[in-house]
């Protein structure tokens, strides 16, 4: 069951076998990761950072395997840890964990930290030691990242400087689609945005975005 059969059937816990960092691709994300592939090989990056969890890696490895790119796997590139609310919907969450659910509202989602678990603000510090490494060993040179949905999104607030309430706004209207390209080219200090959950080269391909109705791709 994904998570969002699990929330649209009104379950309380999203029952799948494995650690969600042990969830294989799908068939039809097997299709999207080669559709990736035949977007980047029009311009191929120097070095691709894939985060270790094994459906991010099979994306890299079907993408960029047999175009000589370099994948590095790097733990900080992971999803958010979710601690003692691992598994479980917002339903789930309000019928075991009431005092949970009310803190992650008074806190908001920026700062709250279930217990055992991370907040984005906290995932923003192993970013952060990310992208300064990349800048260093890397200068001038095109790197892919194969992450998840909230580093994407954390991503933008870096490369953009954006505060809490722009982040969260943007959160807030944007599902980040599977597959999806989100880049930025580099100006003297800054970072440029060139496109935001982009699906294009999924269409182009005839690999379609999953869940399309959940998406609100963003121009920029």
């Amino acid at each position: 069951m994904t998570a969002q059969a699990a929330e649209a059937g009104g379950a309380e816990v999203i029952e799948i076998p494995e650690r969600d960092a042990d969830v294989p691709l799908s068939d039809l994300g097997r299709e999207q990761a080669r559709a990736v592939g035949e977007h980047l090989a029009e311009r191929p990056p120097d070095v691709a950072i894939v985060s270790p969890y094994l459906r991010t890696r099979q994306t890299a490895e079907l993408a960029l395997g047999d175009k000589g790119v370099p994948l590095v796997v790097d733990e900080r590139l992971r999803d958010r840890e979710l601690g003692i609310l691992d598994l479980l919907t917002g339903r789930g969450v309000q019928a075991r964990l009431p005092d949970e659910a009310r803190r992650r509202s008074r806190l908001g989602k920026f700062y709250y930290r279930p217990p055992g678990g991370e907040s984005w603000a906290d995932v923003l510090l192993r970013l952060r030691a990310l992208l300064r490494e990349v800048r260093e060993d890397h200068p001038g040179g095109r790197v892919v990242f194969f992450a998840h949905e909230a580093t994407v999104m954390l991503v933008r607030y870096l490369a953009e400087r954006l505060d809490e309430q722009a982040l969260m706004a943007i959160a807030h209207r944007t599902t980040i689609a599977n597959c999806s390209i989100s880049s930025w080219r580099r100006e003297g200090d800054l970072l440029v945005p060139e496109a935001f959950n982009a699906v294009e080269h999924l269409h182009r391909e005839g690999a379609p975005p999953t869940k399309q109705e959940d998406v609100n791709a963003e121009p920029v």
